[in-house]
């Protein structure tokens, strides 16, 4: 990892557009990863950083990158119930449904994790409710196990 990218990831993280401005020109990857692999658009969505984030997908950053344990910025918004930053994420072209190294997906962490209005927006969107995960679980069975009915009822009332 290069030092442009520790930087990149800082400011990504606190959300500091300036310098991201200064950090990013033609010869930048804006998709550089740190030792676990998060891009600076990962560390922006996860820190619920939505100026940063945008700033970074006008910039040119793949808005399906993912870590090394396959999680993507989609997935973190899901996990920590940032509607405005999912919303921005699909209209960039996220994919609703890639699995992460256990086969989770943005849907399935967004129902374990009580994030409904998540559940909402990624349905609305046309994420896959029926993709398995390493087990063999549902979003369905995820959401039970987490006893998230409001879950369930959201799940099963959609088309």
């Amino acid at each position: 990892m290069n030092e442009v990218t520790i930087q990149l990831i800082n400011a990504a993280r606190t959300g500091n557009i300036d310098a991201l401005r200064s950090l990013i020109n033609t010869e930048t990857n804006v998709n550089g990863q740190d030792e676990k692999g998060y891009t600076p658009l990962i560390i922006a969505c996860y820190n619920n950083r939505i100026e940063a984030a945008r700033y970074l997908i006008n910039a040119g950053a793949d808005v399906n990158c993912y870590d090394f344990g396959g999680n993507t910025a989609l997935m973190g918004a899901s996990f920590k119930g940032y509607p405005d930053i999912a919303e921005l994420l699909v209209h960039h072209g996220a994919d609703l449904d890639m699995q992460h190294g256990n086969g989770g997906t943005a849907l399935m962490f967004a129902a374990m994790f009580g994030r409904n209005e998540l559940v909402k927006i990624l349905l609305a969107h046309r994420a896959d409710k029926t993709i398995l995960d390493s087990r063999g679980l549902s979003v369905f069975d995820l959401a039970a196990q987490q006893g998230n009915t409001e879950a369930i009822t959201i799940l099963e009332q959609s088309n």
